[in-house]
């Protein structure tokens, strides 16, 4: 078996963050290869996370590089709306509004509630960013019901083809959901641990993957972003994370399935703030690469700061990038190891949907599987590599 100890494999549910995080992988060559990307649904549908992935890899030059469909949908959902609060974050398109794979998945104005909760979907359970359709925390994006995503295989995802095509690269598509829980559950059997799982987004597709091959948890490293464990959430109710109340259920049972995971939540991630300067360095490069990053930059230092201005006054948070960096380099984070849960219930003796905290049974069961929860991180020294390595790319 061929050891590849910096072997990186990404799920993501690819908006602004992810596309900066993405971006840091392919200019970190020198310390891991990226085997491959399973685009599903979190912060837009599936289908323009699919695009914005192959459109981000086309611009870096790199559309050799896989792209796989991942999850359309929650493992609780049939079907998934896009959420306001994400549109707000990321734009219509995802990626800040930049265009970079077409004309985006949503109407102008995203980010707006939309009055009309009504889908074409009879009979089936749709989530709303998380929110099951009609619960008071259901807000989709303006445009959003007009494009659920249904549980079915897809054609080629119609704005992703023209960049994939246009970049004269020979990029090799698959579309089949199947076909990126089964390259996970591929990859983790032949590298092992040798192969990190770099989470994102939600953890449907590395749930998806464990229930199908059991075999996997004890082989699987995963590095994800989300949860919080001792800060308030970033979801409408300020309790729960935005990745984790997409999938409760299946963030739940990947805490417990025993594999190695190191939780990059809200409580470094919030310490990892990305000033306007280092987008003003990215664009003085002059390139197609660096006006991009820095657009993107620039619309989530914009969205973080109107939605508070005391927490984000210095920049935007690199949620996504810093789990990246956390799966090359370990160091940059101190973790408690406890056993994790997510609640999957909200009311008495359940606590509130989507929260991320201890399991009182590892209290008197030691031999439960533990989390790896980072609390502390060397801020300075990530943002110092970060923007360093980011100017670099876009050159």
């Amino acid at each position: 078996m061929v050891q590849c100890p910096d072997r990186i494999i990404a799920s993501m549910d690819t908006g602004v963050d992810d596309a900066l995080a993405l971006a840091y992988l392919l200019g970190s060559a020198d310390e891991c290869e990226l085997g491959g990307v399973i685009a599903g649904y979190g912060n837009v549908d599936a289908n323009t996370a699919y695009a914005n992935t192959c459109a981000v890899l086309d611009l870096f030059g790199r559309a050799d590089i896989p792209v796989f469909l991942g999850a359309e949908h929650p493992s609780w959902a049939d079907a998934f709306i896009p959420d306001a609060g994400c549109a707000q974050f990321h734009g219509d398109d995802g990626l800040g509004n930049t265009r970079l794979a077409g004309s985006g998945a949503l109407a102008d104005g995203a980010g707006v509630p939309g009055d009309d909760m009504s889908v074409d979907v009879p009979d089936e359970v749709v989530s709303v960013g998380g929110y099951l359709a009609g619960d008071v925390h259901a807000h989709p994006a303006l445009g959003a019901c007009s494009r659920v995503n249904r549980s079915q295989s897809v054609d080629h995802p119609q704005s992703a083809m023209p960049t994939a095509l246009a970049s004269g690269g020979k990029r090799r598509c698959s579309v089949d959901a199947a076909d990126g829980i089964e390259y996970l559950i591929e990859q983790v059997r032949e590298f092992g641990r040798d192969v990190t799982v770099l989470a994102t987004g939600p953890l449907t597709d590395v749930d998806a993957a464990i229930t199908r091959a059991p075999d996997i948890a004890p082989k699987l490293r995963l590095v994800m972003m989300g949860g919080t464990l001792t800060q308030p959430g970033n979801c409408w109710d300020a309790v729960a994370e935005t990745n984790i109340i997409q999938d409760p259920e299946a963030a739940n049972r990947v805490f417990h399935s025993g594999a190695d995971i190191t939780m990059v939540g809200l409580d470094v991630t919030h310490q990892c703030l990305l000033p306007r300067s280092a987008a003003d360095q990215w664009r003085a490069t002059g390139t197609k690469r660096g006006r991009f990053l820095a657009d993107l930059a620039d619309f989530s230092i914009k969205a973080n700061l109107e939605a508070d201005p005391a927490l984000f006054s210095g920049g935007m948070p690199l949620h996504d990038p810093l789990a990246a960096a956390v799966a090359l380099d370990s160091s940059l984070v101190d973790c408690f190891d406890l056993a994790l849960r997510a609640e999957t219930n909200t009311g008495d003796f359940n606590g509130v949907r989507g929260r991320t905290t201890g399991d009182p049974v590892g209290l008197v069961n030691h031999s439960m599987p533990h989390v790896h929860v980072a609390l502390g991180v060397d801020s300075e020294r990530f943002l110092d590599e970060f923007v360093e390595r980011m100017a670099e790319v876009c050159r």
